[in-house]
C-alpha cells in the first residue's frame, strides 16, 4: 500500500496553455476580459458593499452561476461542462506522459515490491471539465470545483456552488491523497493514522504547477519529503522569471518548460524522479527482511 508513487498535477497552465473557463466562453461568445474584469472587481464590492469577504480564488463560481441564471450561459448544466471539457488542449506529451511515467516502473525489480504510479489533478478550476477531457482515462482522482444543478425547469442549470478547491486547500487534497480518501472505505482527511500506515506517503509525492499560487501544496509537499516541478511555457520568458523565483526561494526542486514529450526536460526529470523514489522504496524494502535472509543470520564461530 505505501508503494504508490503519486503524481500531483496542477491544471491551468500547467497541463493545459489555456484557462479552463475558456472553451465555455468560446461556446458561448463571451468576452473572456470582461468575465475576469467583472470577477475579480467582486472582492472589493461585497466588502464595501456588505462588508463581507469572498475568496478571489472561487468567487468565480457564483459568477458562472449569475451567468446561468441570467441567459448568458443559457443552459450550462454538468453535462454541457463536461462536453466542452473536449476541447480543453493540453501541452505536448500530454497525455503520454501518464503513461511514460507509470512504464518506467514496469520492471520485474519494481513490480516484485507492488511498486505502482498514479496520477492526480488538484485543480481550482472544475472537475467536470477535466472528467470530460482527453485525461480523464489517465488519471486515478481528481480534486476540483463542482457545481449543484437546478433540476426543475425544463433543462438543468447549474445553480449552486457543490465544492471547491483553492489554492490553500490544494493542501487538503493532498492529505487525503496521502490518507487514501476515495481510495479505502470509511478514510477521511480527519482520520487519525500513523504516516507509516497511509496509502501514500508524502516522501513518495512528486507535485507540479506553474506558479506561485501554488506555493502552500509546494511547500506541504517539500517540508515532508516529497519533490516539486515548477513548469512554465516554452519560450516564455515571464514564465521562466516566475517559476526561477520559486527555485531561488528554495519552493522547488526543478524548473522546465512544459512540454512532456519523450526525451524533453520535463519528461527525463519525471521519469528519473521516478525512478529515484522507486528504487529508495525497494532499497527499504530489502532492508526489512535483510535480518531474515541468509546475509543476516548468525553463524557459528570457526
Amino acid at each position: 500500500m505505501a508503494n504508490i508513487i503519486a503524481i500531483v498535477w496542477d491544471c491551468d497552465k500547467t497541463l493545459i496553455s489555456e484557462y479552463m473557463e475558456d472553451p465555455v466562453f468560446r461556446a458561448y461568445g463571451v468576452d473572456p476580459d470582461q468575465f475576469w474584469s467583472e470577477t475579480n472587481g467582486l472582492v472589493a464590492k461585497y466588502m464595501n458593499e456588505q462588508g463581507v469577504k469572498v475568496n478571489p480564488d472561487t468567487i468565480y463560481l457564483n459568477q458562472f452561476i449569475n451567468y446561468a441564471k441570467d441567459g448568458r450561459f443559457k443552459g450550462l448544466s454538468n453535462q454541457k461542462l463536461r462536453e466542452l471539457g473536449s476541447e480543453l488542449e493540453f501541452y505536448n506529451g500530454v497525455p503520454e506522459i501518464f503513461d511514460d511515467t507509470r512504464n518506467v516502473v514496469k520492471k520485474d525489480k519494481y513490480e516484485k515490491h507492488d511498486i505502482k504510479v498514479e496520477h492526480y489533478i488538484v485543480s481550482t478550476g472544475i472537475t467536470e471539465m477535466i472528467r470530460g477531457s482527453k485525461i480523464a482515462d489517465y488519471i486515478d482522482g481528481c480534486w476540483g470545483c463542482e457545481f449543484i444543478e437546478d433540476r426543475n425547469g425544463d433543462e438543468p442549470i447549474i445553480s449552486e456552488i457543490g465544492y471547491t478547491i483553492d489554492n490553500t486547500t490544494k493542501t487538503r487534497a493532498l492529505f487525503e491523497i496521502n490518507k487514501g480518501v476515495g481510495k479505502l472505505d470509511d478514510m477521511n482527511v480527519n482520520t487519525s493514522i500513523p504516516e507509516p500506515l497511509r496509502r501514500v506517503h508524502f516522501e513518495n509525492m512528486i507535485y507540479i504547477a506553474d506558479g506561485p499560487s501554488d506555493i502552500p501544496a509546494f511547500s506541504l509537499t517539500k517540508h515532508n519529503g516529497g519533490a516539486t516541478l515548477a513548469v512554465y511555457p516554452v519560450g516564455n520568458m515571464d514564465g521562466l522569471r516566475q517559476v526561477e523565483q520559486l527555485r531561488k526561494e528554495h519552493r522547488v526542486d526543478m524548473i522546465v518548460e512544459a512540454d512532456y514529450q519523450k526525451g524533453r526536460t520535463a519528461s527525463l526529470w519525471l521519469c528519473n524522479k521516478v525512478i529515484e523514489l522507486a528504487e529508495r522504496i525497494v532499497k527499504n524494502e530489502e532492508a526489512k527482511f535483510q535480518p531474515f535472509t541468509e546475509a543476516g543470520t548468525l553463524k557459528h564461530l570457526k
